[in-house]
C-alpha cells in the first residue's frame, strides 16, 4: 500500500560460504568472487566450476541459481564465466557474464561485463549491460581488503521514471588471527539508500576439512550459520539465514576443482 517504502534488492552475493558469513564477501578470494568481488578470482590456481542454489522464506518465486567457471592461466591472468536465474514466469531475472582477474604481487585487480535481462508476464522483458571492477590486497600479513563496483555504468532499463539497474559500492577487510580462524567485516552502500554494515566468523575444524561460519546484517538484522567441507577436490557448503518478519533462507552451494 506504500510502494515508495518498499526496497527491492537485485543484487544477492553467490555462494553459501558467503551467505553464512552475512555476504560479508568483499575480501574473499574464491570461485564466487566471480560474483562477489571479481579480484578475487585472481588467487585461483585450478580450474574450478560451481553451482548454487538459494531459496528466500520457502517461497518457490524467490529462488536464485548461478553456476559459474573460472579458468586460471599461467602468464594472462584468469578468466570466469557465470550464468544466473531468479524468480518464475510471473517475474525473472537472469544473467551471463564474463570476468577477469590478475594478480600483482600482494595486488589482485579485476573487472566484469554482465548482460541482464528482467522479464515480466504481459510486460515483455528488457536488457542492460553493466560494467563492475574491484580490487583486493592483503595489507600486512593475515588483513586483507577488498573493495568493489557494481554497475558503474549505471545501466538503465527503462526510461519511465528512470528505472536503473542497482550500483552498489562495498569495501571490507578480513583478518587471520591465526590460520584457522578468518574475521570480516564489510560496508555496502547501494547509491539510493542507506549503507548497510555486514560481518562474518569462520572457523576451521578437522585438519581444515569442516568449517564452521555465522554473520550478521545490520540493515535487515539477519543473522547467518552455515557449515562447510571439503573432501578432495569438492567443496560444499550449506548456510541457514532468518529475519524476524519474513522468515527463513537456505544456500546450497558446491564447487569441483579439476586438478592436474
Amino acid at each position: 500500500m506504500l510502494p515508495c517504502l518498499a526496497q527491492a534488492q537485485a543484487d544477492v552475493p553467490f555462494g553459501a560460504r558467503a551467505a553464512a558469513l552475512g555476504n560479508a564477501s568483499v575480501t574473499l578470494p574464491d570461485l564466487w568472487a566471480l560474483n562477489n568481488n571479481v579480484a578475487g578470482i585472481a588467487s585461483l590456481e585450478q580450474l574450478q566450476a560451481g553451482v548454487s542454489v538459494e531459496n528466500r522464506f520457502g517461497i518457490q518465486a524467490f529462488t536464485t541459481t548461478a553456476l559459474q567457471v573460472v579458468l586460471p592461466t599461467a602468464k594472462y591472468g584468469n578468466y570466469g564465466v557465470s550464468l544466473s536465474r531468479f524468480g518464475d514466469h510471473l517475474y525473472s531475472q537472469q544473467h551471463i557474464g564474463l570476468g577477469f582477474g590478475h594478480k600483482l604481487g600482494q595486488f589482485s585487480l579485476g573487472v566484469k561485463a554482465d548482460v541482464w535481462q528482467v522479464s515480466i508476464e504481459n510486460y515483455g522483458s528488457r536488457k542492460a549491460f553493466t560494467l563492475s571492477i574491484g580490487g583486493q590486497a592483503e595489507v600486512v600479513p593475515g588483513l586483507y581488503f577488498g573493495a568493489y563496483a557494481q554497475n558503474i555504468n549505471q545501466a538503465k532499463l527503462a526510461s519511465f521514471e528512470d528505472e536503473r539497474l542497482p550500483t552498489i559500492m562495498k569495501a571490507g577487510l578480513s583478518y587471520r588471527p591465526y590460520a584457522k580462524l578468518l574475521l570480516a567485516v564489510e560496508t555496502e552502500k547501494h547509491i539510493d539508500y542507506p549503507a548497510d554494515f555486514k560481518t562474518g566468523i569462520e572457523y576451521q575444524l578437522l585438519q581444515d576439512k569442516f568449517c564452521l561460519r555465522t554473520g550478521f546484517t545490520t540493515q535487515t538484522q539477519r543473522a547467518t550459520f552455515g557449515i562447510g567441507f571439503l573432501a578432495r577436490q569438492l567443496q560444499v557448503a550449506y548456510a541457514f539465514g532468518s529475519t524476524t518478519l519474513l522468515g527463513a533462507s537456505h544456500h546450497l552451494s558446491v564447487i569441483y576443482s579439476f586438478v592436474k
